[in-house]
């Protein structure tokens, strides 16, 4: 299989909706002020975050995911278990067992990790990356893109019925909004307010934040290969991978922390338990004579 490389900041990186209705219900002034053509109707973030969740667990299902013992998910509970709650979001991290190079954060909070992603980036590396995907969510673009989707596709069946109320979201209206979440691009200055959250993100919790342009170098290498031009396509309105490292070693050289950054070992294995066997010893009594 040939490997798809990560392209940050996209919002899902598949999206694949059969035979399956989102039980997802919207406010009645939401839904009547489209039916009327009121352009301005009420999406909350509360919708955008259902949505998305309707969306990620059906993934969950057309995917392998690491269970909780898996080496994958223990290393990424490790690296990020204790990052599970910021300033107005909620996170919750799986481990697809994908050889992509790829990983996505959505509107609930979802935050999903490829392990091909997890095969060439240490754990520094890796924080920068899923930093920047937690910046989306942080910075309201994946809700605010989400609603931008909802908005353009599947309201606009809703909108043509007679309906008073739309109680779910139907299979045609989930495949609208998977394909347009597909070719859904973050603007360039989102791209790069993700990328700076990353940078603090590392900054902040005592982290080398120099693996932020490892990561960046290590996508620009891999985008030269075979795979350039997918690369090109899906980065074709996104500041590049040597753009973004470039900027990230600015960040670090403006605030004196600059060393050029070498990768630490990479483990994605189940760390070994030392079992120890206790000694036993026979206390050697003696008997008096009289």
């Amino acid at each position: 299989m040939k490997k798809k490389f990560i392209v940050l900041g996209v919002l899902f990186a598949t999206f694949g909706f059969t035979k399956m209705n989102a039980q997802i219900n919207f406010g009645e002034k939401a839904i009547g002020a489209v039916q009327k053509g009121v352009s301005g109707f009420t999406f909350s973030n509360a919708d955008a975050a259902a949505l998305s969740k309707a969306a990620v667990d059906k993934m969950d299902t057309e995917h392998e995911v690491a269970a909780a013992t898996d080496p994958y998910a223990l290393r990424l509970n490790r690296v990020f278990g204790k990052y599970t709650a910021g300033d107005g979001y909620t996170l919750n991290y799986k481990v697809y067992k994908l050889k992509e190079v790829n990983a996505f954060a959505t509107a609930d909070g979802s935050v999903r990790v490829y392990s091909g992603l997890m095969d060439i980036m240490d754990d520094n590396e890796l924080l920068a990356v899923i930093g920047h995907e937690i910046g989306h969510v942080a910075n309201h673009d994946s809700q605010d893109a989400i609603k931008a989707v909802y908005k353009k596709e599947a309201l606009m069946d809703a909108a043509a019925s007679q309906s008073t109320k739309l109680a779910t979201i139907t299979d045609s209206q989930l495949g609208k909004i998977g394909s347009s979440i597909i070719d859904s691009k973050f603007s360039r200055k989102q791209e790069s307010e993700a990328d700076l959250f990353s940078y603090n993100f590392l900054k902040k919790n005592g982290y080398n934040v120099n693996a932020e342009e490892s990561a960046f170098r290590i996508l620009a290498k891999m985008s030269e290969g075979t795979e350039a031009s997918f690369i090109d396509q899906m980065m074709s309105s996104h500041p590049d991978s040597k753009q973004r490292a470039d900027d990230a070693k600015a960040r670090a050289e403006k605030d004196g922390l600059y060393k050029a950054y070498v990768q630490q070992k990479i483990v994605n294995t189940a760390p070994v338990v030392k079992t120890t066997t206790k000694k036993t010893t026979t206390k050697k009594t003696t008997t008096k004579k009289k």
